[in-house]
């Protein structure tokens, strides 16, 4: 299970009330004999195909669809997190003094173990693969560790938590539904009593206009905004939302210094937040009834995506495009 990572260090300095309510906050814990759980990557895959979504999650046809990409992401991620816990709860030069190469290392060890056990033993990658995601993985923290002022300061700013959960019932008529998520870092700054919500994303070269403008990438962190408000009771003018994007490899040009590090701050405003509730609700609606899932015999949505689904061209799924 994922943690709320916060309060690992004794704070220096006192902390606002609001996160104190934040972090003592229960949550409601799901029963599996009448509730069922629902995440964003559900909603994720419904969108992009219902069929892909049924297979895998009604009928329970999983799969095993770890990489070396999710591996990675994994480790990164906490590496990235513990650092700033540090930075916040500590100092910079404690942060600093962290051996983020050899927790890397550690770090992709232990996730690789994991995901090759879920594989039935199998490998999914190589040792020289590793290695260059790990040297990857390195110049990123490197860059992450000297340019860390700019992205995150700590005048008036403070760390809420990391893996900060979010539990919601989504639709009032049918309260077997629990949604969960946890949002990598939120921020908040007294002065202006305003949370930043920021989603870590690695990438090989970073996002393009095309990927800025995946309304599917989108909605994570507006769904996020709308149930943190909610949950927490946070006005939605008083949450911004960020794409943190850490590239693992740059290309070379003449006219500008290229980083490893690229910021998106997606549009969550009315119109964006009306849309992600639709995209919700129809799913929701499409998946399941009062009791559970809806027997429906949700039809394949065909696209170029379909080469990369497991269940593509296999007995389970006749999609043709």
């Amino acid at each position: 299970a994922k943690l709320f990572l916060y309060l690992i260090y004794m704070p220096k300095k006192k902390i606002p009330s609001i996160l104190k309510e934040i972090r003592e906050k229960p949550l409601p814990e799901i029963n599996f004999a009448f509730q069922k759980a629902i995440s964003y990557s559900q909603l994720s895959m419904f969108s992009e195909c219902p069929k892909k979504w049924s297979l895998q999650y009604r009928e329970g046809h999983k799969q095993f669809t770890s990489s070396i990409h999710t591996v990675f992401g994994t480790a990164l991620h906490e590496v990235l997190q513990h650092y700033l816990t540090v930075m916040y709860e500590k100092s910079y030069v404690e942060a600093d003094k962290i051996n983020t190469s050899k927790m890397l290392e550690e770090k992709l060890r232990e996730e690789y173990a994991k995901q090759y056990k879920a594989n039935n033993k199998q490998h999914f990658s190589s040792p020289e693969e590793l290695r260059e995601f790990y040297e990857d993985g390195v110049e990123i923290i490197r860059e992450f560790a000297k340019r860390k002022k700019k992205y995150f300061s700590k005048r008036g700013w403070y760390l809420v938590g990391c893996e900060v959960p979010i539990k919601v019932t989504p639709h009032n008529y049918k309260p077997n539904l629990l949604l969960q998520g946890f949002l990598d870092v939120v921020l908040y700054h007294e002065p202006t009593q305003t949370f930043k919500i920021i989603d870590i994303k690695t990438s090989r070269s970073g996002w393009n206009k095309k990927i800025k403008s995946d309304e599917n990438k989108q909605f994570q962190l507006i769904l996020y905004k709308k149930y943190f408000s909610e949950l927490y009771n946070v006005p939605l003018e008083k949450i911004e939302v960020e794409f943190f994007i850490v590239k693992r490899k740059l290309y070379e040009s003449k006219d500008f210094i290229i980083r490893r590090i690229q910021t998106y701050t997606p549009p969550s405003g009315k119109v964006k937040m009306n849309r992600v509730q639709k995209s919700l609700n129809d799913f929701i609606n499409g998946a399941f009834n009062s009791d559970g899932f809806k027997e429906v015999d949700h039809k394949p949505t065909p696209h170029r995506n379909c080469n990369w689904c497991p269940f593509y061209k296999t007995h389970l799924c006749s999609a043709t495009f």
